[in-house]
């Protein structure tokens, strides 16, 4: 009877040690699962130290795809992979979604190109975005050409002459855009403002479905998509913060953006097992919209996420 009682106290006490906060994995988990969510950047363009700018790594067994490509990004791989998720390399950060042009999602988009050339990687990194992305990716590499003709051609070792270019891949619209062995990858159009084409993704994976919403108005294609999805990654902004800006922000605002209680009327609808607020836009408002979301109506799991999170 002791040595029940003991087991059922080192049982219960594991458990416990292992538990985690709501969604974030646990490493006893991860080895369980094969796709981990891992937030590189949450922020905005807002200058906040704590945050880098928007990115989002989906790591499926030894394969990493990133989605947006905010300031900082190499960095945070690096602080990610020393938390634990080993795939995530430098060698690893060949693959990359954009959601839009913003420059708030593409200023790491050199330091893809190129930091990881200079650490090792041999290929050309995938970039793929929406109309005008080729263009970006062809000025980046012409407006570093001195850098790249120095690592060439100087004394320092390049191990490939081809792991600073971008293989470029416009999307021109709905639909698969991507598919190998472990994952596909659709493009789902989103409302955001002016711009003729925004993007947000569904990763289709061996054990989970995924949707990023990108910078988006309300867009039902977004919900459609996700329609009982294993993780919607949505911004948001509060409507109550909102009141304190001048009146043209509050029209770009509500017409570029996604508030809480408009996330949570659509979150509603498309019951995502888990809902996962980031590029919040607060304005004063606490740091945590999660309660402006649960009492709009929307009673699902949802956690407001911080950089370098786990789900």
């Amino acid at each position: 009877m002791i040595r029940l009682g003991m087991f059922r106290v080192v049982s219960a006490l594991a458990i416990f040690v292992c538990g985690s906060l709501p969604g974030v994995a646990t490493p006893a988990r991860a080895s369980q699962v094969r796709t981990q969510v891992v937030m590189l950047g949450t922020g905005s363009p807002n200058p906040t130290p704590d945050q880098s700018g928007p990115a989002t790594a989906i790591v499926v067994d030894q394969q990493v795809y990133l989605i947006d490509a905010g300031p900082g990004i190499v960095r945070r791989v690096e602080a990610a992979r020393l938390k634990g998720i080993e795939p995530l390399t430098a060698s690893s950060l060949n693959k990359v979604f954009l959601t839009h042009l913003h420059s708030d999602h593409t200023l790491g988009l050199p330091d893809l190109m190129f930091s990881p050339w200079v650490l090792g990687r041999t290929e050309p990194i995938s970039v793929y975005g929406p109309p005008g992305t080729k263009r970006m990716a062809d000025y980046l590499e012409e407006a570093w050409s001195e850098d790249i003709y120095m690592r060439l051609f100087g004394l320092e070792p390049q191990p490939s002459t081809e792991g600073y270019k971008a293989s470029t891949h416009e999307v021109e619209g709905p639909g698969l855009i991507y598919s190998d062995e472990l994952v596909r990858v659709f493009a789902i159009p989103v409302e955001h403002g002016s711009w003729p084409a925004a993007y947000g993704y569904k990763f289709e994976t061996p054990d989970r479905v995924i949707v990023i919403s990108g910078d988006a108005g309300p867009s039902p294609a977004l919900f459609e998509a996700c329609d009982g999805c294993d993780v919607l990654i949505h911004e948001v902004y509060s409507p109550v913060g909102l009141e304190n800006r001048p009146s043209e922000w509050q029209r770009y605002h509500r017409s570029y953006h996604t508030s809480s209680v408009e996330l949570a009327q659509m979150a509603q609808k498309s019951k995502p097992e888990l809902l996962v607020l980031y590029h919040q836009l607060l304005w004063g408002v606490p740091d945590n919209l999660t309660d402006e979301i649960e009492a709009s109506g929307y009673f699902g799991r949802v956690v407001s996420a911080r950089d370098l999170d786990i789900f």
